[in-house]
């Protein structure tokens, strides 16, 4: 089978045992690989309504049959467990060389259950798995242990690694990966929770296997076709990385700020993706083979922070950390986020929750005696003690581990109104209210709060109605099929859309005939997304998400916006329930969300 190692790993911690499972081409093909394959792999391994941080619970880590290949963004992996913030689905990709020396391995898929006696890093390779002891690396950062790890393993070995907040349950603890300054983190749902459940402090991967594609000529003529609208349409993400979108989002009227009282933040300038490259870009960071170098490292020249490098903030984490409390201090993003990589934490989770925090702050539900430190709307200093606090669920820092949903609810019987969440996963950047497509899409998103599953990139197109219902549950629609695709193929976000399309079209179609072989079309890969995303809807299911889950925030669906260009947009009730009958419908589900036995034997799927 090309492009593919066809075989998954299965590890058991609690034992130590490995075994091979093989991977055949319908399974393959029905799947793709990455988000795909572990949907399928996850619903089969995790039992219903199983605690995400017992053992019976599962990891799994996958690649897909354009990773290591030649296709622009290939070298990403994809990452999925029952999330311990959400208790449902939740998959991540990440970046940097990880996903290729994993694909070099031999394995589309290592499946992690069980639980390591103790601390323990998992090693695999080209014949298998072995379990090390690492009791010298529980408690050091993300950075620390990856270097350590390649340390000892060797140059042509990746880490991936928990921080202590994983170590700590952090119930949005994530992973880090380095290479070559070039850090790949998985960052949301709290996959590195679930690792530090396990007493597993990273996963390493060494192997020398060369992916085989069916066709190289048309491979590369289809990336020689796509060269030019990639380059033209990541200039912005080459230049400047996604801070970029912070001034034309803001001038949108889409960029929340102070827990979403407003949509637009007056100092955005000053955390703009133009400013920060001015005063702190040091160099670019690419991904293993990727043209695009959207990374970028920051260097603070001068001031209290003197002689600081770290990784660019992201744009969600300068809406999170910034924004949203009212900060605009590039450098202390700059610090909050270096912070939330070394010690494994998810930017826009611990941002929009601290964002609860200070609107609490002001109504007078907490104090700074209860909170520990002095906390409100700007303070920047108080934002990064918290970081640290949380990671290691100190003090205060152990509620606000535990996301904003509970502790919101723990704080105040209205206090869940305040949270800007979905299923029990905080918002990222892109307007709920200002764009109707993702008030939709946020809904029906099997993750919640991820502008992952629904795209928000579409919606900023001129001439796209970003006001209307119209036609957006087909939008979702549409939208969640092709992330589900490129997350399973595994492709990145960025070189998928702005070289191949937004959409499943054409171009997809040729790249899966190109690597694979296969003769499929483009309605074949629409129906491999549509496949997933129902999958990933059983297992939701399976944990008691019916239609009253598909909700938004309070706020989105009852405080218009105040003012800017998006003033009075919001998405009511009412509304909301208008596009949800439309969306089931078109999903061949039952009015309550529940995907029918026709649909699912339509796709090959039973329950």
């Amino acid at each position: 089978m090309k492009a593919y190692g066809g075989r998954i790993l299965h590890v058991d911690l609690t034992t130590g045992a490995a075994c091979v499972e093989p991977l055949g081409e319908d399974a393959a093909r029905a799947f793709l690989g990455g988000n795909g394959l572990a949907a399928r792999l996850l619903y089969d391994a995790v039992p219903a309504q199983a605690d995400p941080f017992a053992p019976a619970n599962a990891v799994v880590f996958g690649v897909g049959p354009i990773t290591d290949t030649t296709v622009p963004g290939n070298s990403r992996a994809c990452v999925a467990t029952k999330s311990p913030l959400t208790g449902l689905f939740f998959d991540s990709t990440f970046g940097g060389r990880f996903p290729a020396t994993l694909k070099r391995t031999g394995f589309d898929a290592v499946v992690i259950s069980g639980r390591a006696a103790a601390s323990s890093y998992l090693l695999v390779t080209e014949t298998g798995a072995t379990l090390k002891p690492a009791p010298q690396l529980w408690g050091k950062t993300t950075r620390e242990t990856v270097t350590a790890l390649v340390d000892a393993e060797g140059a042509d070995a990746d880490a991936i690694a928990i921080g202590p907040a994983g170590e700590h349950r952090v119930r949005f603890a994530a992973m880090a990966h380095y290479w070559r300054n070039r850090e790949g983190v998985s960052g949301r749902g709290g996959i590195g929770a679930v690792l530090g459940s396990k007493n597993l402090k990273a996963v390493v991967v060494r192997g020398a296997r060369k992916t085989e594609v069916a066709d190289n000529a048309a491979l590369k003529a289809l990336i020689d076709e796509t060269r030019e609208p990639l380059k033209t349409g990541t200039k912005a993400l080459t230049t400047f990385g996604t801070p970029f979108l912070v001034g034309p989002i803001n001038a949108l009227g889409g960029l929340g700020a102070y827990n979403l009282r407003q949509e637009t933040f007056a100092q955005a300038r000053a955390v703009s993706g133009e400013e920060m490259k001015a005063h702190y870009h040091d160099r670019d960071t690419t991904c293993l083979k990727c043209p695009v170098a959207c990374g970028k490292q920051y260097a603070i020249a001068e001031g209290e922070f003197a002689g600081t490098r770290a990784k660019m903030p992201e744009y969600e984490t300068i809406f999170a950390l910034g924004p949203m409390l009212g900060i605009s201090n590039p450098e202390a993003l700059i610090l909050a986020n270096d912070l939330c990589d070394l010690l494994g934490m998810d930017t826009i989770s611990l941002g929009v929750t601290l964002a609860f925090v200070a609107e609490a702050v002001e109504r007078g539900w907490l104090g700074k005696d209860e909170i520990g430190v002095p906390f409100g709307w700007g303070d920047w200093r108080g934002m990064l003690r918290l970081v640290e606090m949380t990671a290691r669920r100190e003090g205060f820092g152990a509620r606000i581990a535990d996301g904003a949903w509970r502790l919101a609810a723990s704080v105040h019987p209205e206090g869940t109104k305040l949270v800007y969440a979905v299923k029990g996963l905080e918002l990222p950047a892109h307007s709920a209210r200002a764009l109707k497509g993702l008030s939709i899409g946020y809904a029906t998103a099997t993750r919640g709060g991820s502008h992952h599953d629904t795209r928000p990139t579409p919606q900023y197109a001129q001439g796209f109605d970003r006001r209307g219902t119209k036609d957006k549950p087909a939008f979702a629609v549409r939208s969640q099929h092709f992330t589900a695709v490129g997350d399973s193929l595994v492709l990145c976000r960025f070189t998928s859309e702005r070289g191949f399309g937004l959409f499943v079209g054409e171009p997809y179609v040729r790249m899966v005939r190109a690597v694979t072989g296969w003769d499929v079309t483009v309605e074949e890969i629409e129906r491999v997304g549509e496949r997933i995303i129902n999958l990933e809807r059983l297992f939701n299911v399976r944990e008691g998400v019916r239609r009253a889950q598909d909700v938004l925030p309070w706020k989105v669906m009852h405080e218009p916006i105040p003012d800017g260009p998006s003033a009075g947009m919001y998405c009511p009730p009412a509304e909301l329930d208008a596009m949800l009958d439309e969306y089931y419908a078109l999903r061949g589900w039952d009015a309550d969300g529940v995907p029918t036995a026709a649909r699912l034997a339509a796709l090959g799927l039973s329950r």
